[in-house]
């Protein structure tokens, strides 16, 4: 084994909800160490979400449980050749690229439909709870990818 094992942080849950996940959404979303920025837009999001009709924290942590995905490929060197080689994700990664993915497809939705972030985070953690969305095509393009080269499975030690 390289290295040392990794003591992890616990982070404090948040204010309003009292959610661990959400504390780390918001730090994702956090640009310049702007914090209440960040929580200004993620709350207005879950008002947004509110204001529909359901439940915002049920909905952000459908959200990131399907967004995350169950298998990635991992680039493996043998003999010369490069391999994609599947392999399963731990919970915490999983977690962690579901967040990472969250707020890059909502940052990229179009100007013209939504006028804030808030609005636009709201639009991609309803869709990608109802399994639609840029972050979903995302994690099935990651199984895909997963699927394709199973054949490279036993190259994972």
């Amino acid at each position: 084994m390289r290295g040392k094992r990794v003591n992890h942080f616990f982070l404090p849950a948040d204010p309003v909800y009292g959610n661990r996940l959400l504390t780390r959404f918001i730090n994702r979303v956090m640009k310049s160490g702007q914090k209440k920025t960040a929580e200004r837009s993620v709350y207005g999001a879950l008002t947004i979400i509110k204001d529909k009709g359901e439940d915002p924290i049920k909905v952000f942590e459908t959200a990131v449980s399907t967004v995350g995905p169950k298998m990635e490929v991992r680039a493996r060197r043998v003999g010369g050749a490069s391999y994609q080689v599947p392999t399963e994700l731990r919970g915490d990664r999983r977690v962690a690229l579901a967040i990472r993915w969250l707020v890059l497809f909502a940052n990229k939705r179009s100007n013209r439909e939504y006028k804030t972030f808030s609005e636009k985070l709201a639009a991609e953690l309803l869709d990608a709870s109802r399994g639609q969305g840029e972050a979903i095509k995302k994690r099935d393009t990651v199984h895909h990818m997963a699927e394709a080269n199973r054949a490279f499975a036993h190259f994972k030690w």
